[in-house]
Formats: C-alpha cells, sequence, structure tokens
C-alpha cells in the first residue's frame, strides 16, 4: 500500500520534521539523490541553513551548487489521481499564500541594514537564510519588491522599496541582488514572518505647491548648482564615495513629477557626510522646499569649509 507523507505547514526550515496539529500534502515534490522526497519550498528552506538532507544528512553541496530542482513527476501524477481533492486544496493553500505575500501595504518583507533611496541603485550581497527566503518570495510572487530599512533597535519607522533588477546565484547559495529604490514609505505596524520582519506601511508623497512654483524652481537650481560645485570640487574621500553611488543624476525637467521629489536629491542626501539618523529625518520629509533649504544649507557649509578640497 503507498501512503503520501505530509509535511507540516509553516516548516521554518529546521532539520528534522515537527508535529503539528496543520499537515499538508506535497506540494511540488523533489528528489534528492539521496532517495528523500521533499516539498520543493521546505527543501530549498532546509538548504539555506545546511546543504545536507534533513533525514539522511547526506551532503547535497553538488545539489545545491546544480540549482535545479525538478518535480517528481511520478509521485505528482499518483497525487493528482490518488488525492485529487486533497491536492486541490493544498494548491488553494499555496495560491492564498502568494496573494498574501503579494501584498506591497500589509506584512511586506523588510530587509534590515542600511539606507536606501528612490532612483538610486542598491547593490546587496544575500547570505543569511532568512533573506535568502524573502528573495525567492520576491520572485514567486512575481513583485520583486521588497522593503529596505535602516537597523535602528529593531528598524527606523522609514525606509525604501527596493525592486529587484537581477539575481546572481553562487553555488553555496548565497547571491548578489541588483535592486533600485522606487517608493518611500512610513511603518505603521511591525511584525514577522519565518525568521524576517514584516511591516504594515503607508507611501510617502511629497506636496504638490500649486502657488509660489517659480521661487520652489529657483531653490532648486540654486541647490543643485551647488551641488555640481560639491560634486565637481569633492577631494579623494568623495570621489570614492561616487565610484560607490555613481556620477550625479541630471536634472529633471519637471522637478513635482515624482511622489519622491527630484533623483539627484537622493543621490546627494545619500552621499553627504551626515549621521544616518540625520538623513533619515531628511529623507521623511514630505515638503520638497523644506528638504531643498536643508541641503542648500548644509551644502553652504560644506562649501566654505576651507577643508573641503583637501
Amino acid at each position: 500500500m503507498f501512503s503520501i507523507i505530509y509535511f507540516p505547514r509553516n516548516w521554518n526550515g529546521l532539520y528534522g520534521l515537527g508535529v503539528l496539529n496543520s499537515l499538508l500534502m506535497f506540494y511540488e515534490p523533489v528528489t534528492t539523490p539521496c532517495g528523500h522526497t521533499f516539498c520543493k519550498e521546505c527543501m530549498e528552506r532546509c538548504l539555506d541553513h545546511r546543504p545536507a538532507c534533513p533525514l539522511c544528512k547526506q551532503s547535497l553541496q553538488e545539489y545545491l551548487k546544480a540549482g535545479k530542482y525538478n518535480t517528481t513527476i511520478l509521485l505528482e501524477e499518483l497525487m493528482t489521481t490518488v488525492f485529487p481533492s486533497q491536492l486541490a486544496e493544498r494548491k488553494l493553500v499555496h495560491q492564498a499564500e502568494m496573494v498574501e505575500l503579494s501584498n506591497l501595504n500589509k506584512n511586506i518583507p523588510i530587509f534590515v541594514c542600511t539606507m536606501s533611496f528612490p532612483g538610486l541603485v542598491c547593490p546587496l550581497h544575500v547570505f543569511e537564510p532568512r533573506y535568502r527566503l524573502m528573495m525567492r518570495r520576491c520572485h514567486e510572487t512575481g513583485t520583486k519588491m521588497f522593503g529596505m530599512s535602516l537597523s535602528l533597535f529593531s528598524f527606523a519607522d522609514y525606509g525604501c522599496i527596493l525592486e529587484i533588477q537581477k539575481i546572481a546565484f553562487f553555488p553555496d547559495g548565497r547571491s548578489l541582488v541588483d535592486t533600485i529604490g522606487k517608493r518611500r514609505f512610513r511603518v505603521l505596524r511591525r511584525g514577522h514572518r519565518d525568521g524576517y520582519h514584516t511591516a504594515d506601511v503607508e507611501y510617502l508623497e511629497d506636496e504638490k505647491v500649486r502657488e509660489e512654483q517659480t521661487e520652489l524652481q529657483n531653490l532648486h537650481d540654486c541647490t543643485y548648482e551647488l551641488t555640481q560645485r560639491f560634486y565637481e570640487h569633492g577631494g579623494r574621500t568623495f570621489r570614492q564615495l561616487v565610484m560607490h553611488h555613481g556620477p550625479l543624476p541630471e536634472k529633471e525637467e519637471d522637478i513635482q513629477a515624482s511622489p519622491d521629489g527630484p533623483v539627484w536629491c537622493w543621490w546627494l542626501i545619500s552621499v553627504l557626510p551626515l549621521d544616518l539618523t540625520h538623513k533619515l529625518t531628511i529623507f521623511s520629509e514630505t515638503s520638497l522646499k523644506a528638504r531643498l533649504t536643508q541641503l542648500k544649507h548644509i551644502l553652504n557649509i560644506i562649501l566654505e569649509s576651507r577643508d573641503y578640497s583637501n
């Protein structure tokens, strides 16, 4: 007699199988070279922690290096034939999880590390198991997005949504992830999911200036000219920063087109020699005029410093 093995829902990638009240049928079963079968997601999460079979402990380094987990067709066809209703229920559970994970307002995954900014690239080296899981889920749901927030106690009250542009995997499961900043957000509620932080968020948007647009444009142009001086005459340390953050972006025709304002402002904030908490204060500002005024003041102080060009 053939029996289908069930695996615990919300399994946390630990080695061995716990006994929970809710057990689920295999979903996308894969079989290891040592002959043991697991759900594809369970297998991936196990390999995040250790490249070995969770049952017999045989090394799966070569299996991990290949990066391909082919579905065990015979078992999947058998489940479809013998347990069609149970398998259908299992697929519905998976689909519901994908819908929940796709929500970019509630329980969005948060990568707690450093500051990132709208319109700027943010390369990441992903090696922790929780963040490997996060990257896979972002791809599987199709959003390719997650939040980045500065590490302050748990994480800061403000952050930036990052969109994955490209992932390069290493044989041991680590990856280099190229991302770009999309939108600023404010944290409304903090949570956890499978080891990583989550948050309910609301997105920030600069207040639109209907009157005094000429004054705002003049302030913008003046601050950009100061930024160009800062960019062109910086010393060795600054040139090293530019190598990391890239060149100064061009001015934009409509400075209020984006809900986050001109990209060059975020480039400037990223390279300025300011404390991160000070940068976070500017980051959370929703008045473009106030943000430009602060940046203009900071630039004047720096440019007037006798040590600036050294």
